[in-house]
């Protein structure tokens, strides 16, 4: 009635600070358990002597997404109603074990040494390592570029784009 229309500008330093704003958008989270042993031995003496072993159900989680703090002007093009994006490659940002839901299910100690109180460590080390391969293996980061790219859709649906292209 008044005559008046709205106009929302979603010129190309807008849409490209918006994205930066996020930083670092998680996009999967691969919650896994496993089974992981560790082993001191002696060379010269039999394990029941010398050995120290330890088995271990470990459950934790490995983390990934999209990174943006790196993203560029000339990575967002606007033409209209349309985006073109160059999204930067997933990663992985954090493994961790859950130490709650973790157990040392054996430990086997040798009659003539004392408990080493480092396997654990490293157990719990290898075990984060072995969680990381095997979401990886897994297919988590292209897992992780799907699901940003369906985030990052709706992102700039809700924006007023009606075509987002990604490279």
């Amino acid at each position: 009635m008044t005559g008046r229309t709205l106009s929302i500008d979603v010129s190309q330093p807008t849409v490209v600070d918006r994205i930066q704003q996020l930083q670092r958008l998680e996009t999967v989270v691969y919650t896994m358990d496993k089974l992981v042993t560790g082993a001191k031995e002696n060379p010269l003496l039999p394990d029941f002597l010398a050995g120290d072993r330890l088995l271990m159900m470990v459950h934790g989680e490995v983390v990934a997404g999209i990174d943006f703090s790196n993203l560029e002007p000339g990575d967002v093009r606007v033409d209209g109603k349309q985006v073109h994006l160059h999204l930067p490659a997933s990663q992985v940002f954090s493994t961790r074990l859950d130490n709650a839901k973790s157990r040392v299910y054996s430990r086997q100690t040798g009659l003539l040494v004392s408990t080493d109180p480092n396997l654990e460590t490293q157990v719990r080390q290898e075990a984060e390592r072995q969680l990381q391969e095997a979401a990886l293996a897994d297919g988590i980061l292209r897992n992780a570029q799907q699901n940003a790219a369906s985030t990052i859709t709706s992102l700039l649906h809700g924006l007023g784009f009606e075509k987002i292209d990604f490279d």
